[in-house]
């Protein structure tokens, strides 16, 4: 990542990262939070192995990449996946006609097993038929393979009808059909 690039997104992200200093202690500035959840997000390295590089506590490691994580998606999905309108389903179907001649096609689908470590007391509800733990990470992309919709869609086995969660229902990032 670039510096201007993490530049621009200490500047999004700065007043929501911010916590306030303690007479006890001085809070971990926005810009060192964004830098250990961007680690942790780009390497894939323990938090552990992170809360030594930072001299961080591992929960503290723990607990910034949680709630960095989550300002990052409130803050970010809608600049980044807009909510599509009647006329970009319209597009997304045309150039699914001019590049790959599918009719009517609104996207391609596909779903990703992501292996985690069971949470405890959750019992079978993350087993899937790979006999491991893991979520299902579901994405659309247009003909251009840009992302138009992604979603934890379920846990452990997303071909159970009972896991399944219709695309247009209130919250998701589909469009009701048109006719």
């Amino acid at each position: 990542m670039t510096k201007e690039c993490f530049a621009l997104l200490e500047n999004k992200l700065s007043p929501h990262l911010h916590k306030k200093d303690t007479f006890m202690k001085r809070s971990i500035t926005p810009r060192e939070r964004l830098a250990v959840c961007l680690r942790f997000l780009a390497t894939g390295d323990s938090h552990m192995t992170i809360s030594f590089s930072y001299r961080l506590g591992h929960s503290t490691v723990n607990k910034i990449v949680k709630e960095t994580c989550k300002i990052i998606v409130d803050q970010l999905m809608s600049e980044v996946l807009p909510e599509m309108t009647t006329e970009m389903w319209k597009a997304v179907a045309e150039d699914f006609w001019l590049l790959w001649n599918f009719p009517n096609c609104l996207g391609a689908l596909d779903g990703k097993h992501v292996v985690i470590e069971a949470p405890p007391n959750s019992g079978s509800l993350f087993f899937n038929y790979k006999s491991t733990f893991s979520i299902v990470l579901l994405a659309l992309v247009d003909a251009k393979c840009n992302f138009i919709y992604i979603n934890e869609v379920a846990v452990g086995r997303p071909y159970s009808s009972k896991n399944r969660q219709p695309m247009g229902k209130k919250g998701s990032r589909v469009a009701a059909p048109y006719r």
